[in-house]
């Protein structure tokens, strides 16, 4: 709403792994610019092309290795095209990744960007934000509710296209009282029949609280809709940055017997 340059990015893709291999796979991520000019939009761009096409020509193997080149490779992608120029100087971008293969569900992050898993009446974010106030959250030194309007709220310790390759998280948060390496182990962890993924850019959490996107989500009729609302509703509180929100909803059985060439269709990316 404040006419910003859009500079986030959003990717979905769905396959079949391979002809020897006819499992079903979705990968979904966004990314969010960060640097002044065009600089931010171009970064989420290469973030996006990037991984996407690493993650599709991957064997699939080791989902979370594969995860973790393709985001250093296009990091290191970002940090080349900005270096000498001057109106590109420290673009990066943040990302979010979903990749599911049948229903095991596999993250991996970056930055701010946030991956939310909704099941029955609850939500929960699985991914911890990389930023100044997460972590001083973390030490005590100010409180969640604090944090949505304090100064330094935007202030991101880790993203793609800096001089060292980033830490890519893997923390699959289930419980608040997990250590890391508890919540690293819940990959590959199994989705059920109507459970829903999130996946949004800091544009939509920085004006919409999680009880109010579970409540919004579960309003609607379909995924399409909810997203729409999302949307809706931080442009009506201000829409002061870019808002990207993909929603995957996990089929019942019984609707992917009925419809096995419509697989993919519990998709929706909005913008």
């Amino acid at each position: 709403m404040t006419g910003k340059n859009n500079e986030d990015r959003y990717a979905v893709s769905s396959y079949h792994l391979s002809k020897d291999d006819p499992r079903p796979a979705v990968f979904a991520m966004v990314a969010d610019g960060i640097g002044g000019h065009r600089a931010g939009e171009v970064a989420a761009e290469l973030a996006v092309n990037y991984i996407s096409q690493a993650v599709s020509e991957s064997n699939a193997k080791r989902p979370l290795k594969i995860l973790e080149n393709a985001i250093h490779d296009a990091s290191q992608a970002i940090a080349a095209h900005s270096a000498g120029k001057v109106d590109e100087e420290g673009m990066g971008a943040t990302c979010a990744c979903v990749w599911i293969i049948e229903n095991k569900l596999y993250t991996a992050h970056v930055g701010d960007s946030r991956i939310y898993l909704l099941r029955g009446k609850y939500i929960r974010r699985l991914t911890t934000d990389h930023t100044w106030v997460q972590e001083a959250i973390e030490k005590g030194i100010i409180t969640p509710e604090q944090a949505h309007d304090h100064p330094n709220v935007h202030v991101i310790r880790r993203h793609l296209g800096g001089v060292q390759l980033p830490q890519v998280d893997f923390r699959l948060r289930l419980d608040d009282n997990e250590t890391d390496d508890e919540a690293q182990g819940n990959q590959e962890y199994t989705l059920e029949p109507s459970d829903i993924i999130l996946i949004c850019s800091d544009g939509l959490t920085d004006l919409v609280w999680d009880d109010e996107i579970l409540q919004t989500i579960r309003s609607k009729k379909d995924v399409k809709s909810a997203a729409e609302a999302l949307v809706d509703m931080a442009n009506k509180r201000g829409g002061h940055d870019n808002i990207t929100v993909v929603l995957m909803s996990m089929p019942k059985l019984e609707e992917t017997v009925k419809r096995k060439p419509g697989f993919f269709d519990w998709l929706l990316g909005d913008e």
